[in-house]
């Protein structure tokens, strides 16, 4: 009898086996694709980008005589298609492309600081500075640091009661660091509307700075340039209060551009002087408005200049300041909390996954940006970055080398090293391509993640060496 129950106890044998879960069976159907390794290198060629666009087409190139001397089409690769990289700069979004940009930021910004890339080598005796230029305070907020986070008498509270003094000691990732002491207090509308303003507060300043170099030289200001010119490369960063600031590298060259030294007298200490009194008197006035009032923008009170061709801060060279502009460029408003995608709706804001902060300087956008008389800042087509509407890196024509021209080096080098048809230099190339689509399946990810990890890893190990 407890020998038919032990048997009739068993489970049949096939409820034994585990089931395998979805992204295991789309992992076999993977490593079974007769093409699998090609697809995989086109994965390694986009670094393991992790959002990549799917093209499907081809492109045929003729000679003179009119006849077709190479042929390309995406026929013959995995699902018809090859895969491309996304170009997302963001390091939120995809990490791999964000590597790529911030690499060509680096160029850019290091070429215009000791030539290179098609600027000449001289433009390292050049004077230049490296300023940082930051918003004015809209309000009280949490700080880090090692001490209190805001000393003030236990009687000290603002209009609405609330204690103006914060104990805390708040470390580097606390997400209250940045957030308003009082959110009724804090000026959300004058924060926004700042940022809306920073780009001409930045072209006044430059500006200014010319009419100062000028002034200082005895020139006049619509000849400034038959003596000198002034050139810049700017980046913009989010702090954690969700204001924007920015650093930029100035340098002075001749009447001719990169190629020409500027006269003795336009040197780094005229170069500072210029930017310190351009940036402590420069504003941006906002004309009376029914819901804000009159206001003028004018910079934060810390205002730092750094001189770049030795003198007292030896220790900041063009490889350090350029590593330290092309970090930021990686970097977006999610990094203080916020989102990278565009708001549509005010619904959106009230179920952002930001801080109650960011959420607020998104809901000042969307109020005011209702508003006729603010319809050209376009405060809710940019609520998502809290009402700034620049690139994150701007720069003077004349300061080095551009995006494009990187593409077109790290597309040549490619070209060079392809084992498909690339297009070459010739009489007439036809070209039909179409998109069909973006990103992975699931095992196609963990795969790509995979590869994108290895490649990591070997930059660190080409950098660092091993552990």
């Amino acid at each position: 009898m407890l020998i038919k129950e032990r048997h009739s106890s068993r489970k049949p044998r096939g409820e034994c086996r585990r089931v395998l879960t979805d992204i295991e069976q789309d992992l076999i159907r993977l490593a079974n694709e007769p093409q699998f390794s090609r697809w995989r290198s086109q994965v390694e060629r986009t670094g393991g980008c992790e959002n990549p666009v799917h093209l499907s087409g081809r492109t045929t190139r003729y000679n003179a005589l009119g006849n077709a001397v190479a042929h390309y089409d995406t026929s013959g690769e995995p699902g018809r298609r090859i895969i491309v990289r996304c170009g997302n700069r963001r390091k939120s979004q995809c990490a791999p492309c964000s590597y790529l940009h911030s690499g060509d930021s680096y160029q850019i910004i290091r070429a215009g600081m000791g030539g290179g890339r098609g600027t000449p080598e001289s433009v390292a005796g050049h004077p230049q500075i490296f300023v940082t230029l930051t918003a004015p305070s809209f309000g009280a907020v949490h700080r880090a640091g090692p001490a209190p986070c805001r000393n003030s008498s236990p009687q000290s509270t603002c209009p609405h009661g609330r204690f103006l003094g914060c104990q805390l000691r708040h470390s580097e990732g606390d997400e209250q660091i940045g957030s308003a002491v009082c959110h009724e207090c804090y000026d959300y509308s004058g924060h926004v509307l700042w940022h809306a303003h920073a780009g001409e507060l930045w072209n006044r300043t430059v500006r200014n700075v010319r009419r100062f170099i000028a002034d200082a030289a005895g020139i006049k200001r619509n000849r400034l340039t038959d003596h000198v010119r002034l050139t810049f490369a700017k980046v913009a960063e989010y702090q954690k209060r969700g204001a924007v600031h920015f650093h930029a590298v100035m340098r002075l060259d001749g009447s001719s551009g990169p190629s020409s030294s500027p006269p003795d007298w336009a040197n780094t200490e005229l170069l500072e002087t210029a930017v310190k009194a351009a940036a402590g008197s420069t504003v941006v006035p906002l004309r009376a408005s029914s819901a804000v009032g009159h206001r003028v923008f004018p910079w934060g009170r810390q205002i730092d200049v750094r001189n770049l061709d030795g003198g007292t801060h030896q220790e900041v060279t063009a490889e350090t300041v350029a590593g330290y502009l092309a970090k930021y460029v990686s970097k977006s408003v999610s990094d203080a909390g916020g989102v990278d995608s565009r708001i549509r709706s005010y619904e959106e804001i009230r179920c952002a996954s930001a801080s109650s902060h960011v959420r607020a300087l998104m809901g000042a956008c969307w109020r005011l940006g209702s508003l006729a008389e603010f319809s050209a800042l376009r405060l809710r087509a940019w609520a998502h970055a809290l009402g700034y509407r620049g690139h994150v890196l701007t720069k003077s024509p004349a300061y080095s080398t551009t995006y494009k021209r990187l593409r077109e080096i790290r597309a040549d080098y490619a070209r060079t090293r392809a084992d498909e048809f690339l297009p070459l230099d010739g009489v007439l190339v036809l070209a039909a391509w179409r998109y069909v689509g973006r990103g992975y399946t699931p095992a196609e990810k963990e795969v790509a993640a995979g590869i994108r990890e290895d490649m990591e890893e070997i930059r660190r190990l080409r950098r660092w060496g091993p552990e």
